[in-house]
C-alpha cells in the first residue's frame, strides 16, 4: 500500500488518488504533467514456509492527459510464494519452505473510461506487464485491471475492481482471477480510512487455490500533497496467509 508525496508545498488537503492506499486502485490517472511515484514495505506471513518480505514495490506513474497515463514498476521479494496482496504479480512461488529471492520489472498504462454522471461511475482499465529480472520463473506476466466506482455522501467512494493474469507457476502457466471492493471514508480533512474485501482465485494448476482476505487500513496527508499509508489484513480460508502488512509512501511531482 502506498502513500504519497508531493513536491510543492501548500496547506490545504489534496487527494492524490494512489493506486497502492488499497489492493484496490484508484479509478483516476494521474493529471497531465504531472508524476505520481509510489513505494511501500510488504509483510506476508504465508501459511506454509518462510513470509514473504517485498520492496520496494516501486511505481512511477506519469500523467500524459488528463485521460491517460504512462506506468513503470520494479520490485524485489525475499522468501516469495507469490504476491496477492498488491498490484504486484508474480508466480506462486515454492512451498516447501526454502528461501526464494525474485526480483522483477513492470510497465504498462492506465486509461480513464468514463467519470462519473448518476448512476455511470469513474471507472479505468490498467494494463500491464510483469517481467522477472531474478528468480525461477522467467516468463513476462500480463496484467489486466477494470476498475469502477461511485463516490457519495461526504466524499465518501465505493470502488470495485476485477485483476486477471496470466502466470507462470512452478510446472505451467495458469489464470488467476482476483475481484475486490473498498469502500472510503474521509475522517478528516487529511486522514481517511477503508475496510476491503478481495480475493484471488487460480485456474489451471493441479491444486487451484481460493485466497479471500478482510483488509482495514488508513492513509494520512501529512503535508499538502504528503501521504503516508498502512493497510493490514486477514485471510479467510487456509489457503491464504494468516496476515499481511503493508507501509508505503509516494512522491508527486
Amino acid at each position: 500500500m502506498v502513500a504519497a508525496v508531493v513536491l510543492s508545498a501548500g496547506a490545504i488537503a489534496f487527494e492524490l488518488d494512489a493506486d497502492r492506499d488499497a489492493f484496490t486502485p484508484s479509478a483516476y490517472c494521474v493529471g497531465p504533467n504531472r508524476g505520481l511515484i509510489e513505494a511501500s514495505h510488504v509483510y506476508i506471513d504465508n501459511a506454509i514456509g518462510l513470509p514473504t518480505n517485498n520492496y520496494p514495490e516501486f511505481l512511477l506513474r506519469q500523467g500524459v492527459n488528463e485521460w491517460f497515463e504512462l506506468r513503470f514498476g520494479a520490485n524485489y521479494g525475499v522468501g516469495s510464494q507469490g504476491n496477492v496482496v498488491t498490484s504486484v504479480e508474480v508466480g506462486e512461488g515454492r512451498l516447501d519452505g526454502s528461501a526464494l529471492y525474485e526480483s522483477s520489472i513492470l510497465y504498462g498504462f492506465k486509461v480513464a473510461t468514463s467519470h462519473q454522471d448518476g448512476w455511470l461511475p469513474d471507472s479505468c482499465f490498467i494494463m500491464e506487464g510483469a517481467t522477472p529480472t531474478f528468480g525461477t520463473a522467467f516468463g513476462t506476466v500480463p496484467v489486466a485491471t477494470l476498475v469502477a466506482g461511485w463516490g457519495f455522501w461526504d466524499d465518501w467512494r465505493l470502488d470495485g475492481a476485477l485483476r486477471y493474469s496470466y502466470s507462470e507457476g512452478i510446472e505451467n502457466w495458469f489464470s488467476r482471477w482476483t475481484p475486490s471492493v473498498v469502500l472510503r471514508v474521509p475522517l478528516t480533512e487529511r486522514w481517511e480510512a477503508h475496510a476491503e474485501w478481495f480475493g484471488s482465485s487460480t485456474q489451471g494448476l493441479v491444486d487451484d487455490t481460493t485466497q479471500p482476505f478482510f483488509s482495514p487500513g488508513t492513509h494520512y496527508e501529512i503535508a499538502r500533497n504528503v501521504e503516508i499509508g498502512l493497510r493490514v489484513g486477514w485471510g479467510l480460508t487456509s489457503d491464504a496467509a494468516p496476515f499481511f502488512s503493508d507501509a508505503g509512501i509516494a512522491i508527486q511531482y
